[in-house]
């Protein structure tokens, strides 16, 4: 569909400079920059946003202090953001006194303060606190349809309807979950399955073995549109970057589904996006 095509080469675009800053900044001035923070079950992610919000800089690192949305290594987690913080802060010449952070949808009351505090206690001052789907709807602008996070430990949708969310839920099941059917078939501990399972040349030889799996993030979106008038799905999230899952998806639940060409980093580049330089709550 062009509308898609023509949304995902700007937001490929984006993701293409990201990429890129992580590994050689833009060191210019800027009157002010805004970061986004993802605390992600598999990877933390920093991402630096100039005045004209477009990527100067970035880091990410993968991680075992969040499961299933929730934070279970509080002190690790400060030690990784701030490290992040620091060190971009070095490669900027310059200090990021912004940010903000996004929750999966629904765990505001379990778990937003603890995200805040993590923030806070790395040295930013925390201006906003949003549900994942919706900061990555930041970077994609869908007007009509659903935005699926896939992430470790949980399936996080927004349904939209004229660019407004109306829904947001969020789901067990998530890349854990496709790393233990990993190790379970291939007899590896788990940390050998979730490496082997990143590697894109094991992704055609995965996507049967993860199929059923799959089904159960598709019978998840397919309940949760139920009812909704959902005319297009798009995936975000580091799970979603298995090869082929847009197309089980699909076929699962009978709606076109979508996906940018890296949608590991969607979402933390719309928390960039909605961070602003007063507190929204």
């Amino acid at each position: 569909m062009k509308a898609a095509d023509e949304r995902f080469q700007e937001c490929d675009a984006l993701i293409d400079t990201f990429e890129n800053v992580t590994k050689h900044p833009i060191v210019e001035q800027s009157r002010v920059y805004y970061t986004g923070v993802d605390l992600g079950t598999a990877c933390v992610v920093v991402v630096v946003l100039n005045e004209q919000f477009q990527p100067v800089a970035g880091a990410y690192q993968y991680a075992d202090v969040v499961r299933d949305g929730m934070v279970v290594d509080y002190i690790g987690a400060v030690r990784i953001v701030r490290e992040m913080k620091e060190s971009l802060e070095k490669k900027l010449g310059t200090e990021l006194l912004y940010a903000a952070a996004a929750i999966p949808p629904g765990t505001a009351s379990l778990d937003s303060g603890v995200i805040k505090n993590v923030v806070q206690a790395a040295g930013f001052e925390l201006t906003r606190v949003l549900d994942e789907p919706t900061a990555a709807n930041a970077i994609l602008n869908i007007k009509n349809g659903a935005v699926v996070d896939v992430g470790g430990g949980t399936t996080g949708i927004s349904i939209l309807k004229d660019g407004v969310v109306t829904e947001v839920i969020d789901e067990p099941t998530g890349g854990t979950h496709f790393t233990l059917v990993v190790a379970g078939a291939l007899h590896l501990d788990f940390e050998e399955a979730e490496h082997y399972k990143r590697d894109p040349k094991h992704h055609k030889e995965l996507l049967p073995v993860l199929k059923p799996t799959i089904e159960k993030v598709a019978d998840i979106i397919k309940r949760c549109v139920a009812g909704h008038d959902v005319e297009e799905i798009y995936l975000v999230g580091g799970t979603c970057c298995l090869t082929g899952i847009e197309n089980v998806v699909e076929k699962y639940v009978g709606i076109p589904t979508y996906k940018p060409k890296n949608p590991m980093f969607v979402t933390p580049l719309g928390i960039a996006k909605s961070c602003t330089k007063e507190i929204i709550m």
